[in-house]
Parts: structure tokens; sequence; C-alpha cells
């Protein structure tokens, strides 16, 4: 059997996008380029079919170097009694 594959929001809108673009082929043909089975994609259109991707607005190492310094010091020696 093979390892599932977990693919994250912006991979799926993105699969969802490239089906729409792809108009004139069956839903067949379309999953068969997309590398997914027919009920994956059907859920994934009943979850995902309405939504765009979000901008980034830098990567996750960016935000928390952003963000270290900016909480009050009293506040953080509360958290860590």
């Amino acid at each position: 059997m093979l390892a599932r594959k977990r693919y994250r929001p912006e991979e799926i809108i993105a699969k969802l996008r490239e089906a729409e673009v792809s108009q004139g082929l069956k839903v067949s043909e379309v999953i068969k380029q997309l590398g997914i089975h027919e009920v994956t994609y059907y859920c994934w259109r009943k979850e995902y079919g309405g939504m765009r991707v979000a901008p980034r607005w830098g990567s996750s190492r960016n935000w928390r170097t952003r963000t270290r310094g900016s909480a009050e010091p009293s506040l953080i020696s509360r958290w860590t009694r």
C-alpha cells in the first residue's frame, strides 16, 4: 500500500484552479492529470470550491522574529511562572 499524501489547503485550491482551467476535458481526464482520485476531487470541490489562496505576508519565521520583542515584559514573567 502506498503512503498517503497530505495536501495543504493552498495546494488543494491550486489543483482545483487547474481543473477549472481545463474546461474542455472530462472530469476523469482532469483527475488523471492532477494525480488524485475522483472522490477526492469532489470532496475538495465541495469543501474548497469557492476559496482563493490568501496572499502570504512572509514566512512564519519572519513573523516570529517580528513579534518576539513586542510583548510587555511584565506579561511574559506572568506566563513563565
